[in-house]
């Protein structure tokens, strides 16, 4: 099983940070491949800064509800394709931190 992590993390991904019913997705970090609730959780618990994924990366996100693997495709359509939870549409807001721009 895939694990995420995150400072004060319950069972669907909220964090310290990002904790409304919605905050239930962890994210890779390309750099360490690990999944991290939030960028900041990440920041605060390792030694490099958050690095976002490219498009080679087939599943930089995972959802907290079902733990599902998801693209970034299947994580932009704002819920997950697998258990119909739906993701907080403000995270568009952090985009760039999380997914390189391509081109």
């Amino acid at each position: 099983m895939t694990d995420c992590f995150g400072i004060d993390l319950d069972q669907e991904y909220r964090c310290l940070h990002y904790h409304t019913t919605l905050d239930i997705v962890g994210l890779k970090c390309a750099f360490c491949q690990t999944y991290y609730a939030c960028y900041h959780c990440h920041d605060q618990l390792t030694e490099h800064a958050f690095v976002p994924t490219g498009s080679a990366e087939m599943f930089p996100v995972i959802c907290g509800h079902c733990r599902k693997l998801l693209s970034r495709a299947e994580y932009a359509c704002g819920h997950c394709p697998y258990c119909q939870s739906p993701f907080n549409p403000a995270c568009h807001r952090h985009k760039d931190i999380y997914f390189l721009k391509e081109s």
